[in-house]
């Protein structure tokens, strides 16, 4: 059997690194042998937990927090755990009503997991209010992986 790797990355939850991500899953999946198309949905994928980070998860805090992004790579598929530790919130009710008294709904956290569950195989998010959200998606590897020898 051959040994699993996880990679560990780290960063800054601001807009401008949500490219360095991007890039990072990009070369993992390639090294996967993913195709193009799977390759994209990925992309797409940790673009929008990502992008849900920075928009949710520190917008009260006076330190901004990273973005935790863990790669598990097997012979059956790429798992990825994107961590923060903000503010949490209510995954039973992931859209939520615009503040400026108007009768709208704001579509930005509730669209953004839409996303990821449809491009993703699976997809699982845990959250608790004051100490940040867990999201976990998967993509299945393709016949074949190659994967370091211990």
């Amino acid at each position: 059997m051959k040994k699993p790797v996880e990679i560990n990355l780290s960063l800054p939850p601001y807009a401008e690194f949500v490219s360095v991500a991007r890039l990072t899953l990009s070369g993992i999946a390639t090294r996967m042998n993913f195709s193009i198309e799977d390759i994209e949905d990925i992309k797409i994928a940790i673009s929008e937990a990502c992008t849900n980070i920075i928009q949710h998860a520190y917008t009260d805090s006076d330190q901004p927090g990273i973005i935790s992004i863990v790669c598990s790579i097997n012979e059956e598929r790429l798992e990825i755990t994107v961590k923060d530790t903000g503010k949490g919130f209510d995954v039973s009710s992931p859209i939520s009503a615009k503040v400026d008294g108007k009768d709208t709904t704001q579509y930005g956290l509730g669209l953004g997991l839409t996303f990821i569950k449809s491009m993703m195989d699976d997809y699982s998010i845990d959250s608790v209010i004051g100490k940040g959200t867990t999201l976990r998606m998967s993509k299945h590897a393709p016949q074949t992986v190659p994967v370091i020898n211990e």
